[in-house]
């Protein structure tokens, strides 16, 4: 929330004291936009799966699988994450994995999600793109009619693999282009520059696809540079390596490129030793366009209202003002339409002043 608006609200941050901050995080309207729909596979559902498809898992129980989730990096996280999608291999597969996440969206007042998903952790596999494609897509459909959470799908290319590779699942996922909105950059960040696919995000540019990319989570500052002048990347995913370069801070606050931040993952991967240890709020109070994501949920300890809760409860500086400020930039940096926006963002301050109304 900016210094105008918050001085335009009818409500001030006083009005909410910190004890409501948890209650008001969980009831705020807001958007999730860096949520990779297999890392919300469950050990349950991994199980269920397993079972319906007749994949054997290399772990006996779930309590063994979840006792696995002690990652020491990216790569080490990546490899059980890929391990979990083996079981996805029907359309049907698709669609329980992402109602089962959607119905959690809708339970913690998410209004809006853009779902990444890696069509080439499946195809390797033999699975057609259009199972994963259309599985997906139906649940998003359903949800918008079931449970009112607008949702939109997101593909993302694999940068461990060639930008020839990546030439090659957009061309199988074009036939399906009215199913996803925009193309992204996910996998192993640190050896793999976005200059790397260049020309691919400029072939999803002339289709007028959006463009997001993951970096400057364990990669450095350059990488973030590279996203958005080598690939246009409309949004940075992670992003919160930029603080180490003051040229590269400016640029984001003054263009407005939203950062999708995940402090659980952040933590859990050892971006950060500690959740309140977390850079978040230098990234706010530098005018960045920060907001709240869960990434991949079931790894990681928590979806989205998780996230802001520990968050807030780890950096205690962190005010209401603030929860406004991360929950209005996720509904402004979502490629919804603007009616949409207008609309949540209203909803927005309803809450606000609902809560500041009631203390």
């Amino acid at each position: 929330m900016t210094t105008d608006s918050l001085n335009a609200a009818p409500w001030r941050p006083a009005d909410i004291p910190a004890g409501r901050l948890p209650d008001l995080l969980r009831a705020m309207p807001k958007a999730e936009l860096h949520m990779h729909i297999e890392g919300s596979l469950e050990p349950e559902l991994i199980f269920a799966l397993a079972q319906r498809n007749g994949v054997q898992l290399p772990y006996a129980s779930v309590e063994e699988l979840r006792s696995a989730y002690a990652f020491t990096n990216l790569q080490s996280f990546l490899d059980i994450y890929y391990a979990g999608a083996s079981v996805l291999l029907h359309e049907q597969d698709f669609y329980d994995m992402a109602w089962a996440y959607l119905q959690r969206a809708a339970d913690d007042h998410i209004v809006h999600t853009e779902m990444f998903f890696d069509p080439q952790t499946h195809t390797a596999r033999g699975v057609g793109i259009d199972v994963v494609i259309r599985g997906l897509h139906r649940a998003c459909e359903d949800a918008g009619t079931q449970l009112g959470v607008s949702a939109s799908l997101i593909l993302c290319f694999l940068r461990h693999l060639s930008e020839e590779e990546a030439f090659e699942t957009l061309e199988q996922a074009l036939p399906h282009r009215d199913r996803f909105i925009g193309v992204g950059l996910d996998s192993s960040e640190v050896g793999h520059p976005p200059e790397k696919f260049a020309r691919v995000f400029a072939r999803c540019r002339e289709l007028g696809l959006h463009r997001v990319a993951h970096a400057g989570e364990e990669g450095p500052p350059a990488y973030i540079w590279g996203a958005l002048d080598a690939l246009h990347a409309e949004r940075i995913d992670h992003g919160v390596q930029a603080v180490h370069d003051a040229d590269l801070m400016h640029r984001l606050a003054q263009d407005r490129v939203a950062l999708t931040v995940c402090p659980l993952s952040n933590e859990k991967l050892c971006v950060f030793p500690d959740l309140a240890d977390h850079n978040i709020q230098v990234l706010l109070d530098a005018g960045l366009a920060a907001t709240v994501n869960s990434d991949d949920p079931a790894y990681f300890g928590g979806y989205l209202n998780t996230n802001f809760v520990r968050l807030f409860a780890a950096v205690p500086t962190l005010t209401a003002a603030h929860a406004y400020q991360l929950a209005s930039n996720s509904i402004a940096a979502s490629f919804a339409p603007e009616a949409d926006r207008q609309r949540w963002e209203g909803q927005l301050r309803e809450c606000f002043e609902r809560f500041a109304a009631a203390a």
